[in-house]
């Protein structure tokens, strides 16, 4: 069995109790990232908006084991401003050289998970291995839980499965 470590940043906590259930029905290990300058108040909000429309990285600390000890890393991450909140960017551009395959939660009011998608797909170099998005909504009335116990299922069992075998190893001139 592969092991997957599922790193979580949440603002207001909603992204926090979706991972905290993943890592429950799956027996996987949590780890949380953190800002390292409070976002409370009006000024906080302006700096998430901020944050998503220029891309920028905020400091941050991880509070969690090296993810390079891990055969797979599950992103679960809010969305603001129909982009990747800015310190889960923050997170994926220090440790990309530690992530060995990657999947993404992304929880949003309405909407932005592929934008969330393509942008770690950008600074990893490659795309999630898989991905989902839930609605807050969802989180908030419990009706989530099935969706993402199958979601963590589909990630061990895609770990867990032997590589595909690529078409260039068909090739005559891949030999």
């Amino acid at each position: 069995m592969s092991k997957v470590l599922a790193v979580a940043y949440s603002y207001t906590g909603t992204s926090r109790r979706l991972a905290q259930l993943l890592v429950a029905q799956q027996q996987w290990t949590l780890a949380e990232v953190r800002e390292a300058r409070s976002r409370s108040g009006v000024a906080g909000t302006w700096r998430c908006l901020l944050d998503s429309f220029f891309h920028r990285r905020p400091k941050i600390h991880y509070d969690g084991p090296n993810p390079s000890e891990f055969d797979a890393v599950v992103l679960v991450s809010p969305i603001w401003a129909y982009r990747l909140a800015g310190p889960m960017r923050s997170f994926v551009a220090s440790q990309r050289a530690s992530l060995r395959d990657v999947a993404m939660i992304s929880v949003m009011g309405e909407g932005g998970a592929p934008n969330a998608v393509a942008e770690v797909t950008q600074l990893i170099g490659r795309p999630p291995l898989m991905n989902a998005a839930f609605k807050t909504r969802e989180v908030d009335d419990g009706s989530y839980a099935g969706r993402l116990k199958a979601f963590g299922k589909a990630v061990q069992e895609a770990r867990d499965s032997s590589p595909a075998v690529r078409p260039s190893t068909w090739s005559p001139r891949a030999a």
